[in-house]
């Protein structure tokens, strides 16, 4: 399982290595080109929040950690699929993002 990690003091965000993968492809992607966007997820963890979101800026630290030493293979169409969502709506809605079959 990786973690995301966001602004450095919030706890990480768990997401599956390969999922985390295409995200960091996404998400780097938007910030190169000077994109913010909001980010919102479900709490793996539980806790008093049952829906998280953030303003995904490029000045806030960003950290992807994985668990795999090896990179995981990318889908260039789930790519496509997340950016497309993304665009569209502004939000990068991390339930919606289905796992790799």
């Amino acid at each position: 399982m990786g973690r995301l990690k966001y602004d450095g003091t919030s706890d990480p965000i768990l997401v599956d290595d390969v999922t985390l993968a295409h995200l960091k492809i996404v998400i780097g992607t938007k910030l190169r080109r000077q994109e913010s966007f909001m980010m919102s997820w479900v709490p793996r963890e539980g806790g008093e929040n049952r829906r998280m979101s953030a303003w995904i800026h490029p000045a806030i630290p960003l950290q992807f950690g994985f668990d795999a030493e090896e990179p995981p293979a990318i889908d260039a169409h789930r790519i496509a699929d997340i950016m497309h969502h993304v665009n569209a709506s502004g939000e990068l809605s991390l339930e919606h993002i289905s796992p790799p079959a």
